[in-house]
C-alpha cells in the first residue's frame, strides 16, 4: 500500500519539508481558506498534482477517520529537477541519455522501465506530474531495486521539457510504430532522449511534433505493437550496444 499522510496539518508539513509526494485529495466541501489554502498554495507552487473530490471518495482511501478533508500520497522516492539530471550525466563525463515517458499509467511498466534503464546505463527518466504514474510503493517493487539508482525528474509539460533539452544539444528520439528510421539505424552516441509513449495511445501528438526524428521497431508478427517497457528495453539496450561498442 502507497505511504498515505493524512489530515491537513501532516500534508501542510509534508509538503513543507519537501517530501516527495504524488499528489494531494481535498475535499470538494472543504473551506476554501486557512491551511487548505496553504496545502493547495504549496502544491502549487511545488508542481505536486491536487484535485478536489468527493468526501466519499476521501472515506475510502483514507485509512482512519481523522484525515480532515486532506490525504496525500507520498513517493517511494524524491525526485529530482530537470537540471539536475543534466547536471549527472556532466558528472560522469558522458553524452547525456535519457529516457521520457509520455503518459504511462501501468505502474509495473515504469517499474520495468526503471530496471532495464539501470541495466542499461540511462542517466536518467523524465515523467510529467499530471496524468501518469508516479514513484509509489508498486513501482519502487517491480523495478526490483533499480528505483535507489535511477534518478526521475518529474516535469509539468513534456513538451517544453523536449524544447529546454533541445536547446542543450540533446537529440530527441520518438519510438513510434509509424517512425519512419528503423532505431537501430539512430546514432545513439550523440546526447539522446528516447521518448516512449503510453499504453495504446503512444506518444502524444504534441510531444511527437517536437521529437528530431521518429524511430520505429521492425516486427514481422500479426500484433501491431509492443509492450511500453519491452519498445523501451529494446531501444535502451541498443543505445547501450553503439556506446560501449
Amino acid at each position: 500500500m502507497a505511504d498515505i499522510i493524512e489530515g491537513r496539518q501532516p500534508v501542510l508539513e509534508a509538503l513543507r519539508s519537501g517530501r516527495a509526494v504524488n499528489r494531494v485529495l481535498l475535499a470538494r466541501d472543504s473551506e476554501r481558506h486557512g491551511i487548505v489554502t496553504e496545502i493547495v498554495a504549496l502544491a502549487r507552487s511545488r508542481g505536486v498534482p491536487y484535485e478536489y473530490v468527493d468526501r466519499a471518495i476521501l472515506e475510502k482511501h483514507a485509512t482512519t477517520p481523522v484525515h480532515q478533508g486532506v490525504v496525500a500520497y507520498a513517493a517511494a522516492k524524491d525526485y529530482i529537477s530537470l537540471e539536475e539530471l543534466l547536471s549527472i550525466s556532466a558528472a560522469k563525463g558522458e553524452p547525456p541519455l535519457y529516457c521520457i515517458v509520455d503518459g504511462l499509467e501501468d505502474p509495473h511498466n515504469l517499474g520495468a522501465i526503471m530496471r532495464t534503464a539501470d541495466a542499461a546505463g540511462i542517466h536518467g527518466i523524465i515523467i510529467r506530474n499530471r496524468r501518469e504514474v508516479g514513484l509509489t510503493p508498486v513501482v519502487a517493487k517491480a523495478s526490483a531495486g533499480a528505483i535507489e539508482y535511477v534518478p526521475v525528474a518529474r516535469v509539468a509539460n513534456i513538451s517544453q521539457t523536449i524544447e529546454a533539452l533541445k536547446k542543450r544539444g540533446v537529440w530527441v528520439v520518438g519510438i513510434e510504430a509509424a517512425g519512419t528510421t528503423p532505431f537501430d539505424k539512430v546514432d545513439f552516441k550523440l546526447p539522446t532522449a528516447i521518448v516512449v509513449g503510453g499504453e495504446g495511445a503512444g506518444i502524444g501528438e504534441l510531444v511527437r511534433k517536437k521529437c528530431d526524428v521518429l524511430a520505429s521497431i521492425p516486427m514481422r508478427g500479426k500484433i501491431s505493437s509492443l509492450n511500453a517497457s519491452v519498445a523501451a528495453a529494446l531501444v535502451m539496450y541498443e543505445a547501450f550496444r553503439q556506446r560501449t561498442r
